[in-house]
């Protein structure tokens, strides 16, 4: 019996001492008052969520950490990468492992009702640059014992969520130190034209932009267009389109589709950042091969092309995969490539 107890209490010592055990993170929600929407067309509330994964230790160690801000993909929000895909277990293991030192990771909720603000800033829905790069960071440093630096502070987003840490990377390489990209969408044009994505039609003929609802290109591509081609005096969308249907046809305006090429795709706005970007601790992005669009593909092979035309450092990697599905689990891309990333790239205390 007493051989049992001691066994007992051994097993009971080294499961007390296993990581998964020992991690006490925390993941806090708020909520931030923001003054970047003010006058916005589409009423997005300037009461904006957030959410903190504080790491194992944070309440008691008096120290400050780098901070990780995660943009997320189209019609999700700031809570699917924990409360769906299991971030805050994977920085968990991450961390006891040492993979990563500790560290803070912020996301907030940057969705509109079209499903995204595709990070961009815009009279129509708001200026979603001061959104980031100012409130959010700014009241980041204010609650948390953050190391409020730009060489402490990365940037990385999923997807849509990947073009915006690219594209507000660039422009705020000032507050930014080091940029991951996963499988970011609109570097480049593809082989289909935008306007084909859409339902012309019902872009036309909608009086309200819960007209859109159920179809998830038309509502994605017009908050692109909310975006990158608004129009504040054009309601219910609120946007200037780059194409219509007339008697069954397709009418492309050519400066309207020019205009939203050299605002959304990434190849255009590098040609404007890329000594930005040489100031970056690092940055990287990847995409896999197997995605059902090829554009995605296709135009981020090129925009790394392009990145080493320019002269950016930059690591790009094409791996085995398709929309997504390497991005999670232990095995993933956010364990396995992104968190080591920016324990390279990130300075400690």
């Amino acid at each position: 019996m007493l051989r049992f107890i001691g066994l007992l209490v051994a097993a009971m010592v080294v499961l007390a001492l296993a990581p998964g055990a020992r991690a006490q993170s925390q993941i806090r929600d708020f909520t931030i008052a923001s003054r970047a929407f003010d006058g916005n067309k589409i009423g997005l509330d300037g009461q904006r969520r957030a959410r903190a994964y504080l790491p194992d230790g944070y309440a008691t160690s008096g120290r400050r950490y780098p901070v990780i801000y995660f943009l997320h993909n189209v019609f999700d929000d700031e809570k699917a990468v924990f409360d769906r895909d299991g971030f805050g277990r994977l920085l968990d293991q991450a961390i006891a492992a040492k993979a990563i030192p500790p560290v803070i990771v912020v996301t907030a909720d940057f969705s509109t009702p079209l499903g995204s603000s595709i990070y961009a800033s815009s009279p129509v829905t708001g200026r979603w640059d001061d959104f980031l790069a100012v409130e959010l960071v700014g009241w980041t440093d204010r609650t948390f014992r953050t190391l409020a630096r730009r060489e402490s502070r990365g940037l990385a987003g999923d997807r849509m969520g990947g073009h915006g840490a690219l594209a507000m990377g660039m422009r705020h390489a000032d507050v930014f130190g080091a940029v991951y990209a996963l499988h970011p969408v609109g570097a480049g044009v593809g082989m289909q034209p935008m306007w084909s994505r859409p339902n012309l039609e019902l872009l036309q003929s909608a009086k309200s932009l819960g007209d859109l609802k159920g179809d998830g290109f038309s509502q994605l591509f017009t908050a692109i267009y909310q975006a990158h081609l608004p129009n504040p005096d054009k309601p219910p969308l609120y946007v200037d389109l780059p194409a219509r249907k007339v008697d069954g046809n397709v009418v492309v305006d050519a400066r309207a589709t020019a205009r939203l090429i050299d605002s959304f795709a990434l190849d255009h706005q590098v040609l404007r950042h890329a000594d930005a970007l040489k100031s970056l601790r690092g940055l990287k992005f990847d995409w896999g091969r197997n995605d059902p669009n090829p554009d995605h593909v296709i135009s981020a092979q090129a925009f790394s092309r392009l990145l080493t035309e320019l002269g950016v450092p930059h690591e790009a990697e094409e791996y085995v995969g398709g929309w997504g599905d390497r991005t999670w689990g232990e095995t993933g891309r956010v364990y396995t490539a992104m968190l080591p990333f920016f324990a390279r790239t990130l300075a400690g205390e």
